[in-house]
């Protein structure tokens, strides 16, 4: 596997990794300097952790920083935002009004414009209700922040985030690929993806295999009197605490167990979706 290190994408982006890799976060946040050509100015999007050396060296980056803009809250793309658009006199534009600096938002449909390119901002909820990407037409590029990765696959971080929404967003990128309008993706984390659709086409399948075995493995819990669950009451996750958990076990067997609790959190948004759509009887 070739280590990530960011770079120079596209007429004149760049991507500045930040400084905290982990089993989460993989080789570190990747901090977006958008802009339409060399020497312009730039939006940067998510500036990432709250690390003073890493946001001097995307300001240095980005230079001429008209705004910042948030594909989602989560700390490690938010938590830096502020103090980045004071260090370089710019506002902070996101879909929750708690991460915003100044008046604007963002929204399903905006445009963002500067100097004859734009970014458009396409809402995809799922991993958590906030979460949006970034479309640059003129590149036929999205950034997903964390609803799509450059390794492996994201957590559908429940309650917040709803496995039906994000299935939903998954299926419009897909349509924007299939529609070769979007040719690429610059993920919140991990490498560039430069075939975009064989990517979309795994990540629904995924999904929807992950499904299946969360069904099965629901039913294999109930038949075998030795682990029964009940499933008798309005809700599978207030019915027996031990229910996700006991999921994550069977279906996530050969992940690394420091990822179970992010595992947990996924299963709980897949029963809460299957059992929403009676899918669990």
């Amino acid at each position: 596997m070739t280590a990530w290190s960011g770079g120079v994408f596209g007429a004149a982006s760049e991507c500045v990794l930040a400084p905290n890799a982990s089993p989460m976060t993989l080789d570190g946040t990747n901090t977006w300097v958008l802009r339409g050509a060399p020497g312009g100015p730039a939006y940067v999007v998510d500036p990432g952790p709250l690390d003073e050396q890493h946001l001097a060296a995307v300001a240095e980056v980005a230079g001429d920083v008209r705004g910042v803009l948030l594909t989602h809250g989560h700390p490690d793309h938010s938590e830096g935002a502020r103090a980045f658009a004071e260090l370089v006199g710019c506002g902070v534009r996101a879909l929750d009004p708690e991460f915003r600096l100044g008046e604007e938002g963002l929204a399903e449909g905006d445009v963002v414009a500067l100097d004859g390119w734009e970014v458009r901002v396409v809402a995809t909820p799922g991993h958590t209700s906030d979460s949006l990407s970034f479309l640059l037409p003129a590149e036929r590029v999205v950034l997903t922040g964390d609803t799509v990765l450059g390794r492996g696959t994201t957590v559908v971080a429940h309650p917040d985030g709803r496995l039906g929404a994000y299935l939903d967003s998954l299926d419009r990128l897909h349509a924007l690929a299939a529609a070769q309008e979007v040719t690429a993706i610059w993920p919140g984390h991990g490498p560039v993806i430069p075939e975009a659709l064989p990517v979309l086409d795994y990540y629904v399948s995924h999904r929807r295999e992950r499904l299946e075995q969360v069904r099965e493995a629901v039913r294999d819990l109930r038949a075998d009197p030795a682990t029964y669950i009940s499933l008798t009451g309005p809700d599978p996750l207030a019915d027996d605490s031990r229910l996700p958990r006991a999921v994550v076990e069977i279906v996530y067997a050969d992940v690394d167990e420091v990822l179970w609790g992010a595992a947990e959190m996924s299963v709980r948004a897949q029963l809460t979706y299957l059992f929403s759509r009676g899918l669990l009887g």
